[in-house]
């Protein structure tokens, strides 16, 4: 039975950092994942709530979308987050997936 198409199956080995930190407010624990795929940007995984983002340093710039993709309602909060992964991530170039 054919009911799918396959767009991709890839297997790859790939580098975790866990890291857990905090700041005056909150408390914070995400899971970093370092693959290949998705053009290099890394998937973060918060791993108190779940939710999940590919980020990248221009990311970071868009504080509304950090606030927005991890349910942040306090603006400071947000801030925080968004130096803490400016000293983390990589600055990767734009992998070339698709060549």
């Amino acid at each position: 039975m054919n009911l799918f198409e396959k767009l991709y199956d890839e297997h790859e080995k790939v580098k975790v950092r866990f890291v857990g930190f905090t700041t005056d407010d909150t408390r914070y624990d995400f899971g970093i994942v370092y693959t290949n795929m998705f053009f290099g940007k890394p998937l973060v995984v918060c791993m108190q709530t779940g939710r999940s983002t590919l980020l990248d340093p221009a990311d970071l710039d868009n504080i509304d979308y950090l606030q927005k993709i991890f349910r942040i309602q306090d603006v400071k909060q947000a801030s925080d987050l968004a130096e803490f992964f400016q000293e983390t991530l990589p600055a990767v170039p734009f992998a070339t997936q698709y060549e």
